[in-house]
């Protein structure tokens, strides 16, 4: 006996003609090349500053600033100002700005001042927006500097002196769900304290993991890496090992944090790197990263592979993928890193070995004291070097002013096309029950 065939139901034939439809395009995804390892851009050539530390904030502009103490910079301060600080190891009157905020928009600089010395201090920006930076060295090891961003040119730095309770030099700042910051370590301090502080509660306390990890005269806890774990944990890696350390000593609303799964990516230096450069001998940086889930209930490190060995990482992390600024391949921090390495990563959740994919080089060497940051618009904004103490030109690392993008493949334009439906027209009506017929049109915009 002869079947009647069963009708495909309107919804699923609908679904069935727009996958129709978006085939073309389907292929034409599949068929791309290669992307094209991202592209650098050229945004000034002199911003008058070294930008040690940057920070992007909610006016769209970028803080950018460096230590106080190597001498005058290369742009003036406002109106015939100038800084005058008997404290200063250089210049005791300074008329030149050692911190300019950028304009993403007009591609501008404007001089900001900035007191005392921020060389190798910590930051993080607070719940309204406005940028904290403290400690730094010599004057500034106990001040805090606060930032908050304006629409016109009003804005500049307010400093607090002494406001905090220890020196904090190559300290790590981390927001907290309260709205106040943990401040950790520093050289020579095996503390913690917030800030802003409350009520009768000025003080700092004892973090016995920070003097574990302090190898003397090694410098190699500095800047500990601090994240703020799913639970309200602190993540907290100092030189080679790491901690969960519990600061919830009052009730903090975390909702949802226990269903998200939270990594760390740890990328250091070989043992023994930092003596070894102070004696001449520049060691090569290691190849081989640290990734951690530090949200599971017993947390082990599994080790990558990086397409290339570097030292002084800085990385930027997008919403699906990390990018990795260039810095160098062998020594370490300060004036004693060599084998400037050009060449920045992506670095994606893929399966292991599929995971880092190296881009177009820059032209600029970005060795101590540079930094990279995320732009609103998908760019990394990479500006700074200056391993010497002052403004120097005649060396094989010279400090440099100038600023530029990196636009990598992801925001390659072979990427925007799309399918545009041509018809029907939009806002159109059509019952469930009845076919509609979509004509469709690849555009790259």
């Amino acid at each position: 006996m002869a079947t009647t065939p069963t009708p495909i139901p309107a919804p699923l034939l609908h679904y069935l003609l727009i996958q129709l439809l978006l085939l073309p395009y389907q292929q034409h995804i599949l068929t791309l090349a290669a992307p094209g390892g991202g592209k650098w851009n050229l945004l000034l050539s002199n911003i008058g500053v070294s930008a040690m530390h940057m920070q992007l904030v909610n006016t769209d502009r970028v803080i950018l600033f460096d230590r106080t103490d190597f001498g005058p910079s290369n742009i003036s301060l406002p109106n015939n100002q100038c800084r005058n600080d008997p404290n200063d190891l250089t210049l005791k009157v300074d008329c030149t700005a050692h911190s300019v905020e950028y304009d993403v928009a007009s591609n501008s600089i404007r001089p900001l001042n900035v007191l005392t010395d921020v060389w190798c201090s910590s930051g993080s920006a607070m719940p309204d927006g406005s940028l904290m930076q403290t400690g730094g060295f010599n004057d500034g090891d106990r001040n805090v500097r606060v930032y908050k961003p304006c629409s016109d040119d009003s804005c500049d730095w307010q400093e607090f002196d002494v406001a905090l309770r220890q020196k904090r030099w190559y300290a790590t700042n981390h927001i907290l769900p309260d709205g106040r910051q943990i401040i950790v370590g520093g050289r020579g301090q095996f503390s913690y304290e917030f800030y802003p502080k409350k009520a009768g509660a000025d003080q700092s306390y004892n973090l016995p993991f920070l003097s574990q990890t302090n190898d003397p005269r090694i410098e190699n806890n500095l800047y500990p890496f601090v994240f703020l774990n799913t639970d309200g944990n602190l993540f907290i890696f100092a030189n080679n090992r790491a901690i969960l350390f519990d600061i919830l000593m009052e009730s903090w609303d975390l909702q949802g944090g226990a269903n998200v799964t939270a990594e760390v990516l740890v990328c250091v230096a070989p043992k023994g790197s930092f003596t070894n450069a102070n004696n001449g001998n520049f060691v090569r940086a290691l190849n081989t990263c640290g990734r951690i889930r530090i949200s599971d209930p017993n947390p082990q490190w599994v080790m990558e592979t990086m397409p290339s060995a570097r030292v002084m990482v800085t990385w930027c992390a997008t919403k699906w993928q990390c990018t990795h600024h260039q810095r160098a391949s062998s020594g370490t921090a300060g004036d004693i890193g060599r084998n400037p390495v050009l060449t920045p990563l992506i670095y994606r959740p893929n399966p292991i070995g599929l995971r880092f994919e190296a881009q177009n080089s820059s032209s600029i060497p970005r060795m101590y004291h540079s930094t990279a940051i995320l732009l609103r618009d998908g760019r990394i904004l990479v500006s700074g070097s200056n391993p010497m103490r002052t403004i120097i030109s005649r060396v094989d690392f010279p400090t440099d002013l100038t600023m530029e993008t990196f636009s990598p493949d992801y925001l390659d334009p072979r990427w925007y096309v799309r399918p545009v439906i041509v018809s029907p027209a939009s806002h159109s009506k059509s019952d469930m029950d009845n076919s509609l017929l979509l004509i469709s049109k690849l555009k790259a915009e």
